[in-house]
């Protein structure tokens, strides 16, 4: 085994583009484009929730708004790590309130009752969840420090995702 001295020689030369080297590959652009997407994912889920929180009416909602606003925080704080990888990448980060629900994987929702809110936040951490493992299975080995933070968030979504489930139960 040996080390491509070329592409040693180009991570020397090339300090303005900080950490992305060529092992980046062709990839660079297509994984910027699934965290603009992801992003947008968890911006969406974010408005969703803090509506939630802000609508939930009935018997047991003052628990559950309270854990829909923990849910809504924790997702903000995905959004901002998202943004931080793009911006490591070389990419810009994609916060355009005009195209959030079209470029989301997961939908906006304004229910009214609570057992149908929780449903719908159900529904978009599966949603979040499946996409974001093809999205760690695309990735692979192409990208180490983006796929061990899309883990990371998708272990979030995945404790989300049985949280609801639970609540449904009730």
């Amino acid at each position: 085994m040996v080390l491509n001295e070329a592409a040693l020689g180009a991570a020397r030369r090339s300090l303005d583009q900080g950490a992305v080297t060529p092992s980046y590959g062709p990839w660079r652009e297509d994984i910027i484009k699934l965290l603009n997407d992801s992003l947008a994912t968890e911006l969406v889920c974010v408005l969703r929730y803090k509506r939630h929180h802000f609508t939930a009416d009935g018997l047991a909602s003052s628990a559950i708004a309270a854990e829909f606003l923990v849910h809504a925080t924790e997702e903000s704080s995905h959004a901002d790590r998202l943004a931080q990888r793009i911006v490591q990448l070389g990419g810009e980060p994609d916060f355009s309130p005009d195209s959030l629900t079209k470029r989301s994987h997961a939908a906006y929702d304004d229910s009214k009752e609570l057992k149908e809110m929780i449903k719908a936040n159900l529904v978009a951490e599966r949603v979040a969840i499946e996409a974001y493992s093809q999205m760690i299975a695309m990735i692979g080995d192409k990208d180490s420090t983006t796929r061990r933070l899309l883990e990371d968030i998708l272990s979030d979504e995945q404790e989300h995702a049985e949280e609801l489930k639970d609540w449904l139960a009730v």
